[in-house]
């Protein structure tokens, strides 16, 4: 029988060990996906298409918060946990409101565009137009 207890303590320190590898993969990572869904989002991709991207931005989103969270289990309280925690969480966020509400997600991308594109002076592209 598998002791939950037993996994969780392997599992944890294997995370602290390795932890500058595993930051090394996953803030990159997260970035870069949590990117991927905006513009999948932004642009109005079919959710079939859009939902494996999703998907993987947020597991390394969740990754991200559990691999802080082995560090908080053994006390260590520092700026770069809260960081990590804050990117994590931030990057978890959007994906779920991505997958959650799509339309609003949309919406909201639509309207910053506009407003960067005013402020740059860059005349907006439509899709249909590509």
């Amino acid at each position: 029988m598998l002791d939950w207890t037993l996994a969780w303590n392997h599992a944890a320190e294997f995370s602290r060990v390795n932890c500058l590898t595993i930051c090394a993969f996953l803030v990159p990572a997260n970035l870069l996906a949590t990117l991927q869904t905006l513009i999948f989002t932004g642009l109005q991709f079919p959710q079939t298409k859009s939902r494996l991207i999703i998907g993987f931005a947020g597991f390394y989103g969740l990754l991200m918060v559990l691999h802080v969270y082995t560090w908080f289990y053994v006390g260590v309280v520092q700026a770069p946990t809260f960081i990590l925690l804050f990117l994590g969480s931030v990057c978890l966020a959007l994906n779920t409101w991505a997958i959650a509400h799509c339309s609003s997600l949309s919406r909201l991308l639509r309207q910053v565009f506009f407003i960067v594109a005013g402020w740059l002076k860059i005349k907006p592209v439509r899709v249909s137009q590509l």
